[in-house]
């Protein structure tokens, strides 16, 4: 997604070179981009210049669009309703602070972040 971020407004991208640049297997991308145009994230192009696209830009996509789509609701624990109260209201708080963070960062804060020079330590894989 941050690949097609990147050349958001350019055209198609192919899995072919998404997979190259970024090492990883096109079957493996085959399997990740079905989901993503079944939410109608991503469209694809057929042709000689095909691939895939953005269907929209890239600040009105965020984390967690992409998250629920490929890894289904968002909670790091699945919470019982007779689990102890101090318990469970924990795992809530935790549960909608990762949900706040995922909903307000933006495919493009993902992308424009991953240009910087300054953090060639960190990678995000979405």
């Amino acid at each position: 997604m941050m690949a097609l971020a990147k050349k958001y407004g350019e055209g198609p991208v192919s899995l072919k070179s998404i997979a190259k640049e970024n090492s990883l297997s096109e079957h493996y991308l085959e399997q990740l981009i079905a989901p993503l145009r079944n939410a109608m994230l991503v469209k694809s192009v057929r042709g000689a210049y095909g691939g895939y696209m953005l269907t929209k830009d890239p600040s009105d996509i965020t984390a967690g669009d992409i998250i629920r789509v490929l890894e289904g609701p968002i909670s790091p624990v699945e919470v019982l309703d007779d689990e102890e109260p101090a318990k469970r209201d924990l795992w809530i708080k935790i549960r909608d602070a990762v949900k706040d963070v995922l909903d307000n960062t933006t495919l493009y804060d993902l992308a424009a972040y991953e240009g910087r020079d300054d953090h060639e330590y960190y990678m995000f894989y979405i």
